[in-house]
């Protein structure tokens, strides 16, 4: 089965010495519970206990939620017996028994030796009833496949483990580069959606990949009933069918088709950012650390979960990413973007939400705007998607200018690394060289 950087946080969990119950958080279909399936072969045995499916399992948390009576029912329900330290407890679904949440704040105050886990798409909806036990539980998010988990899965090691290894960031020769850029096409058709990696992987027929994607497109809209009020479904329907079109733009409420007022649209696109189908791209001024405290909350762009149910979405014809991967880089320079946003999540601290941000300067006489501003080592990095050769990077040598604490910038594109004064121009199959340090220990373990 695929290798997830997941699995590594999650060995590294297990025998953490101030262990909490744990939350992986993250959209629907991304890998959540395979995930804890494939860990809990690291144990005797697991419970699991899915609240969507077994709802007569709800009742055993609403008596209380002393810790001894709720395994010794929970063993009994699941004729398995629960032993702290050999087995697995995994909670699926687990926003439908918002009791359950409670639950885990006296599993890890009263049984800190047993392991639990709880999963669910639509988790921080039923954490507007009953709250986070804050402190007694950790949280850990999960985003769609990243290049490298894609290519570890594909049977591309040695081609990932070249790019992770270049840490000087010397050009390679033509041909591996264009192999690479290749590589990157495919990802861009195929997506970082578990279940359509595996069919491309397990059928070598991108078809079965793309159905896969008009499925969970069908899904996601499905759940919209789950968290939407009857008054709110029209809203979020529109919003979720326009969205694809307007991905890294700025978002303007007005250029939703109907008569929708911005006052009732915005809690609707809260609510699809809550769901996970959808990132913020907020602007932020860039001047310091965290750049969230000069965010502006009205001014940001969108992008969807994942690329390949984005360009699902707008109908596009995925297979040309095969065919001319060089041509389509040019073409889809929104799609571009969106994927460099996607890699920069899968490869940040899964640890903590993480946010993406933009800058735009706007003065009379000029624009300039930078499409990311990163957190990496302290420092905030500029970043800049471009199409072609993009040899035009006015806007980030103006942001360099006006910020001098940041160092240099990034350019990614369809070019081979180079470098020329304060930037730092990197192919667009390299964005793990920003991930995280502990998502780098995770990389490594890809590749094992």
């Amino acid at each position: 089965m695929f290798k997830r950087l997941i699995d590594w946080h999650l060995s590294q969990w297990k025998d953490h010495k101030y262990r909490k119950p744990l939350l992986i958080r993250g959209a629907r279909q991304v890998g959540k519970t395979h995930a804890v399936r494939q860990f809990s072969k690291q144990f005797e045995n697991m419970v699991e206990i899915n609240f969507e499916l077994a709802k007569d399992a709800k009742p055993i948390f609403e008596k209380d939620l002393r810790p001894e009576r709720v395994l010794r029912e929970l063993a009994s329900y699941s004729r398995t017996k629960i032993v702290p330290g050999e087995t697995l407890l995994f909670f699926d679904e687990i926003q439908a028994a918002p009791e359950a949440i409670l639950a885990l704040r006296y599993f890890y105050e009263q049984m800190p030796k047993l392991h639990v886990i709880a999963a669910g798409s639509l988790f921080d909806f039923a954490l507007e009833k009953v709250g986070l036990p804050v402190g007694r539980v950790s949280s850990m998010y999960m985003y769609p496949m990243s290049l490298m988990e894609y290519l570890a899965a594909s049977g591309n090691k040695e081609n990932a483990k070249m790019i992770l290894e270049n840490h000087k960031n010397e050009p390679f020769s033509e041909p591996i580069h264009h192999l690479l850029l290749k590589l990157v096409g495919e990802y861009s058709a195929i997506g970082g959606m578990p279940e359509a990696i595996a069919k491309w992987v397990q059928e070598g027929n991108s078809k079965e990949s793309f159905q896969v994607h008009h499925n969970l497109i069908a899904s996601y809209r499905q759940d919209i009933e789950k968290y939407a009020s009857k008054h709110q479904l029209a809203l979020v329907e529109a919003l979720f069918r326009q969205i694809p079109h307007m991905i890294a733009e700025e978002f303007q409420y007005k250029n939703i088709h109907g008569e929708f007022r911005k006052r009732d649209l915005a809690p609707c696109l809260d609510l699809l950012c809550k769901a996970n189908v959808i990132h913020k791209i907020q602007h932020s001024a860039g001047n310091g650390i965290p750049l969230g405290a000069e965010a502006n909350l009205e001014w940001f762009k969108l992008i969807l979960v994942d690329i390949a149910l984005c360009q699902a979405a707008l109908g596009f014809d995925l297979s040309t990413w095969f065919r001319e991967p060089g041509l389509e880089f040019i073409n889809r320079g929104s799609i571009s973007e969106a994927y460099v946003g996607q890699e920069l999540l899968c490869y940040s601290n899964p640890y903590q939400k993480s946010d993406l941000y933009f800058w735009k300067r706007q003065a009379k006489s000029s624009t300039a705007e930078v499409d990311y501003l990163y957190e990496y080592n302290q420092e905030i990095i500029p970043i800049e998607v471009k199409n072609g050769d993009g040899r035009t990077l006015k806007s980030m040598q103006m942001f360099l200018e006006s910020h001098p604490s940041s160092s240099y910038g990034i350019r990614f594109s369809a070019q081979n690394y180079s470098q020329w004064q304060k930037i730092d121009s990197r192919p667009l199959y390299s964005v793990s060289s920003l991930a995280h340090e502990e998502q780098k220990m995770a990389l490594e373990y890809l590749f094992i």
